[in-house]
This record gives C-alpha cells, structure tokens and sequence, in this order.
C-alpha cells in the first residue's frame, strides 16, 4: 500500500542559519560574497593545549542577541542557537502551528556539554527537543533525527515524506550541534582533523575542520505560504544505507550514487537538468574520493559542484539543513557559491569543481549527505517561478 497522497507537492521556505559569520541568513550571505569565512584559529585548553583551526560563535554576542527575543527560562548554549534560528519562522508562521504542523530536531550530539554538569537529563536529544518545541509553541510530539551527519537534510526527506501521508501539513525543520570537547577528542582519534582549514577535493587535503551553527527552515504543502521568502519544491529524495563501514565510506560510492539515482528517477529527470550540487566535501580523502565516484556513476562529472565545509566547518547534524539553507538562498539569487580551499586537483575521476561564485541561471539543486555507518542522503530542489508563487 503506497501512504503517499499521489505525491502532492511539498515546498520549503523561510530558512535562516546561526553561525560564527552571523545571526541571521542575510548577514551569512553577505560575509561570504565578502569572501569572509567562519574557520578562525583558535586557542582554548579547554578542547586542546595547542591552538588549532575550528568555526566557533561568539557566546557572548549570541546571548546578547538571544536576549533580545521573547524567550523565558534559563536556555544551554545550544537552545539559544537554535532558537535564534527558528525565531523569524515562528514569527511568520505562528498560525499555522496548530494546523496539523510538526517539528523535527537534526542533530549528532546536541546538549553533550551537560555530561560534565549535575544535571542527568539535559543531554537527552528528547529533551533539548521537547524545550526547545514547547518555548514556540508546537503542541504536537517532537521528532528526533539523529543519523550521523545525514541528519539535517534527512529532516527535510523526512518532512516531506510525513508531508504526503496527509498526517502533518507543516513541518519546523530545526538542526543544530556544538563544536565540543568530546567530538572533537573523537575526531582526533581518528587523525581526522587537519592541521589547517579544510580543503574539500584539494591534493593537499588532510582532514575535516569542526564547526558548529544552527539553522531552520519551514516545510509545507501550502505554496501560499511561500510568498515571504524564497521557495522550492522538494520534487525527489532518497536515502541509500550502504553498511559498508562505521566510519569509512564505499570505495565505490554506492550509497552515495543510489540515493542520487532514486531522487533523479523519482522525478523523472536527467542528470543534466541538475544545475548544482551541493555535495558533502568533508575534505577527507575518502569522503571526496567517495563522492567523485559516485557523482561519476551518476553522470554528474560535468555539474557545478561545492562543499561548504571551508566557509564553516563541518557541523555534523546542523551540516545538511544549513548548506541547504545557504544554498538553495544563493540559487534564488542565480548564484553558485563557492567551494573554497580548493586549488588542485586530488581526485581520480573529474568533478566541475566550483571555486569561486558563479552567477548562472539555477531551478534544480542537488543537496547530498554522507555519514558515519554508511548513510548517504540526496534531496532535490526545484525553484519555484514567479507565477507560481
């Protein structure tokens, strides 16, 4: 029995992200045609004896601005990131919270800090997700994803996919994680992070940079809904487990090349109509590797292709949704943004690497996601025009 509702069209809306380059997607987009990045190098004994290279907010700039909000209670660092993110969502959208609207929360880690303090129950993701719904207001039962880093754009698969059941007709998309002692310690243990700000698809790269952001967006079957913002539809999505190691990806790409596949098919459409490619690009040699076999399998050499892991880092479970936020706003733009760090090739097979901002008409944009255990997400996007919205 198909659940799905004849496929009814699924739109997404209104994102915003919290990062070390801004509070808000406008200031985030104009730090980075500014040629600015998140990656600072930083020195805190706390997380290491030796300075090293990481994306990291401004705490105290973040509870000014969180101050200014409308919250009450005593909120972790995390909550407020996340909370500033969904504040112009619940603003625009607070009607429609009782119309059958649920919430999603992407994230690896979430309160992880809390295990060095008294309190026994703020780490739970249940509960970091439980406040932070209750604080704007959703009434039914939050959802949890937390697969690795596919999670924030598994969240918009998920939603939409819940979508066209016919039980929700909105969902709040939240993603967040923070930069921390224990998965930077277990990053380090797998000599995965580099010495120097990561250099997605370079020859010189060595490994991932860490960062950490939140960010938000509004799902919905209501193109009405759309007008205040910028809107895509979400027309395919696949998510391939390929169980082929803990933390390694498949040499061949496999997972990887069939969510892409599935999503492509799914909406009937060639690997040419694909404008871009928002791709992972952890800076890994296996993950880059990974991906330029999968995206050749799926013919996808010659596709405009970036990861923003250079600009801020990667920031596990908010990594999906924000470089789908980022992305899919430069898009409305007509703009590719660019993939830094990226100076020589280091690959086997060729990728149209985009390394610089491109301007070029874009309507279909592929999201793509790889995690630990073998996950790869794909999510597709197509612009909606101006007589459609």
């Amino acid at each position: 029995m198909n659940l799905l509702q004849n496929k009814i069209p699924v739109y997404v809306t209104n994102g915003n992200c919290v990062t070390p380059l801004g509070f808000n997607l406008v200031n985030n987009l104009q730090e980075i045609k500014n040629g600015q990045v998140a990656i600072d190098k930083i020195t805190d004994e706390s997380l290491q004896s030796e300075s090293f290279y990481g994306a990291v907010i401004d705490k105290i700039k973040l509870k000014i601005a969180f101050s200014k909000l409308n919250y009450k209670g005593e909120f972790s660092t995390l909550e407020m990131m996340m909370l500033l993110a969904v504040d112009e969502i619940v603003v625009t959208y607070k009607e429609q919270f009782i119309d059958k609207c649920g919430i999603i929360f992407s994230s690896t880690k979430g309160n992880i800090n809390a295990l060095s303090t008294e309190d026994n129950t703020a780490y739970f993701l249940h509960h970091l997700a439980k406040k932070v719904s209750t604080a704007i207001g959703i009434k039914t039962e939050p959802i949890v994803l937390s697969n690795a880093c596919v999670s924030g754009i598994m969240a918009i698969s998920v939603a939409k996919r819940l979508i066209q059941t016919g039980v929700y007709n909105h969902f709040v998309v939240i993603g967040g994680d923070l930069f921390s002692k224990f998965v930077f310690s277990g990053f380090q243990s797998f000599q995965a992070i580099s010495a120097q700000p990561c250099k997605p698809y370079d020859k010189t790269r060595d490994g991932i940079t860490l960062g950490e952001a939140s960010a938000a967006i509004f799902v919905t079957k209501n193109k009405a809904l759309t007008e205040s913002s910028f809107c895509y539809e979400i027309i395919g999505d696949s998510s391939i487990n390929d169980a082929n190691h803990i933390s390694g990806p498949s040499r061949t790409g496999e997972g990887l090349f069939q969510s892409v596949n599935n999503a492509m098919k799914e909406v009937n459409i060639e690997s040419s109509a694909i404008d871009c490619i928002s791709s992972h690009g952890t800076a890994t040699n296996f993950n880059d590797e990974m991906e330029a076999q999968a995206f050749n399998r799926a013919a996808l050499e010659n596709t405009p292709v970036f990861s923003l892991k250079a600009c801020f880092g990667h920031t596990l479970g908010a990594a999906g949704l924000l470089e789908t936020v980022i992305s899919l706003a430069f898009a409305d733009e007509n703009l590719i943004p660019p993939s830094l760090g990226y100076n020589e090739d280091g690959l086997t097979l060729p990728l149209n690497i985009n390394n610089e901002i491109q301007e070029k008409e874009v309507n279909i944009v592929l999201k793509t996601a790889s995690g630990f255990g073998g996950s790869n997400t794909a999510v597709l996007f197509k612009k909606c025009t101006t007589d459609e919205k």
